[in-house]
């Protein structure tokens, strides 16, 4: 059978498990960490037009790549705003405050990839509250995975950019 690793593994566009959300953001667990031995994980994000994917936050101990398949996606790295265009990739280096959406009209798709793995959990603790999670659940999530959040910094960006979240 051999190691779960090293076996050949093709992930199709159906496979992987979808927390999906009422308007049509998903989050898709592509490789999550346990079948990279803990090095990355992969998702497939889309967000729905001018949706807000993540208050504004930054990682302790994670590296994340963004690469962009359809539709614009914006960020805020530090305290620099850009737009990714599809074939595009942005990096998001750990202790760097940020956060992206969906910078255009139509749904954004990309891939990201998040190094180490783990981290990827917190999407999936988060899809299990009842609801719309409130600001300090979000906060005690992401505090568990080494991640701080910043609402008040957030909302000016939600407001300039008319993005819901």
């Amino acid at each position: 059978m051999g190691d779960r690793r090293t076996r050949v593994r093709i992930v199709g566009p159906d496979d992987g498990e979808t927390l999906r959300e009422p308007d049509g953001t998903h989050d898709r667990f592509l490789i999550p960490s346990d079948a990279s031995g803990g090095g990355f994980a992969l998702v497939e994000h889309l967000l729905a037009a001018h949706r807000l994917a993540a208050p504004l936050h930054r990682h302790s101990g994670e590296d994340e790549y963004t690469y962009v398949l359809e539709g614009r996606v914006g960020a805020l790295l530090g305290e620099e705003e850009v737009v990714v265009r599809a074939g595009e990739l942005v990096f998001k280096p750990r202790r760097q405050w940020h956060t992206f959406w969906n910078a255009g009209n139509e749904p954004a798709r990309m891939l990201e990839i998040i190094s180490p793995g783990g981290f990827e959990q917190a999407f999936r603790d988060i899809a299990a509250i009842d609801g719309e999670p409130e600001p300090e659940a979000m906060a005690e999530i992401a505090a568990r995975y080494g991640v701080e959040v910043d609402f008040e910094r957030t909302m000016p960006l939600v407001e300039k950019h008319g993005l819901s979240f």
